[in-house]
């Protein structure tokens, strides 16, 4: 059998006989010659195909598409004329299927890319986000497990809200009625009482009733939580762990940076420098200053706060202590300061806005029900979690990772869609 190897292989050998498979990424010729730029999930390549050594076959050579699928062998070489400089001159072509015309092209609208978006997965774009993405999330799981963390699948279908009841998604659960995750923190808080830290990567679901280009009603958290952590040493956590990340991309996503225009000049002060770092109340009266954004306290910040805040920093933000009347109910009051709740948030520069949200949790009982009770929850739902504190409860923190957001932010997104293979909005739910 024939011993085919990646385009990125067959570059690197550099000179001699190949065999390569893929599809066809652009084509061109004449009567006489057939330029293949031939792709698969490494790299792209030009292969040169002559009529003359492919007289039988030239019917079906010249019918090839964009898209068709082929397998060949031939010599490659060094040729700085084509795309990626390497050239194969082919002495055999297997046509594996032609494909029928190809229904995008580099004017498609942006409707017609979302319509066939499991054609347009293939572009180079796309192939080269995807690849950052799994970076991130390879990335994500290696900080933690280096650190002795267990992984931790939570249960998507849940009985209660995390995040707010007015982005639930309801479910018909038998003769009940559930809901899709809006993040794993409960479960996952129950967990470390077993093995003490734990991540989870994981789909959460949000029914934001907002079609911007942040927001996805599906999309993918990375959370951690850890007993005995407290707020400093989760602030140090996050910082680390996004200089990780990035550092971990620069490092192996060199071409994929390339392919996406992305100035990692951009990137390169994350890893180098330390973060800046501001209370709430610090961010309002810089705002105030700088852009005269005049900010009630006790409001929550916007998407514009946040990218005007993100503009005067080159390293992301790390915003702590926001009005607790704001704040998710597991998030605590700070002993020294009632209004506020010990948490963070991580702003990215460059306008990309939050890409973590963490705190310390709540262990006061009474203090838990009286907010929820206050958000008209059902508290016999929650009792599963009051039990967490009942039995052995000790200071813990937790942060959760939007790697949609992460992902738009290295990669220098226009929109978040882009961030995630098959994007789930208000409008958009097929393919």
């Amino acid at each position: 059998m024939t011993k085919y190897i990646s385009i990125k292989e067959a570059m690197k050998k550099g000179s001699g006989k190949v065999a390569v498979r893929g599809w066809v990424y652009r084509e061109r010729g004449s009567n006489k010659m057939k330029f293949i730029v031939l792709r698969d999930s490494s790299d792209i390549i030009q292969c040169v195909v002559k009529r003359e050594e492919f007289d039988k076959q030239w019917g079906e050579i010249d019918g090839l598409k964009i898209e068709s699928s082929v397998e060949l062998e031939g010599t490659i070489k060094k040729d700085e004329r084509a795309p990626t400089g390497y050239e194969i001159s082919v002495s055999k072509i297997n046509v594996v299927q032609i494909a029928e015309d190809y229904p995008l092209n580099k004017d498609s609208t942006e409707e017609a890319l979302a319509d066939k978006r499991h054609l347009a997965l293939r572009s180079r774009k796309m192939t080269a986000i995807m690849k950052i993405r799994h970076t991130v999330l390879a990335a994500f799981r290696e900080y933690y497990s280096k650190q002795d963390y267990y992984e931790f699948s939570p249960p998507i279908l849940q009985p209660t809200q995390c995040e707010g009841g007015s982005t639930l998604f309801s479910v018909n659960y038998y003769d009940k009625k559930l809901y899709l995750a809006q993040t794993g923190q409960l479960y996952t808080e129950a967990y470390i009482y077993a093995l003490e830290k734990t991540f989870v990567v994981s789909p959460t679901f949000r029914a934001e009733k907002s079609n911007t280009s942040r927001h996805l009603s599906e999309f993918w958290m990375a959370e951690m939580e850890a007993t005995w952590m407290r707020f400093p040493e989760l602030v140090e956590d996050v910082e680390k762990l996004v200089k990780f990340i990035i550092g971990d991309v620069l490092k192996k996503n060199k071409s994929d940076l390339e392919i996406l225009e992305r100035d990692v000049s951009k990137l390169e002060p994350i890893v180098k420098k330390p973060f800046n770092r501001m209370t709430y109340t610090e961010v309002l009266e810089f705002l105030k200053k700088e852009h005269k954004m005049d900010v009630k306290w006790g409001k929550d910040l916007r998407t514009v706060e946040e990218q005007k805040l993100s503009q005067h920093f080159d390293v992301p933000t790390i915003v702590t202590h926001y009005p607790k009347e704001v704040m998710a109910f597991y998030k605590p009051k700070d002993p020294q300061d009632s209004k506020v709740a010990v948490c963070l948030d991580v702003i990215a520069p460059e306008g990309y806005c939050e890409i973590i949200g963490g705190s310390e949790r709540d262990l006061d009982i009474e203090e838990l029900k009286k907010v929820l009770s206050k958000d008209g929850e059902d508290l016999s739902g929650y009792e599963f979690y009051f039990d967490t504190r009942r039995y052995g409860s000790v200071p813990h923190c937790g942060h959760g990772m939007g790697v949609e957001r992460v992902v738009s932010w290295i990669c220098g997104l226009d929109t978040i869609k882009d961030a995630i293979p098959f994007p789930r909005t208000m409008r958009r739910f097929n393919p």
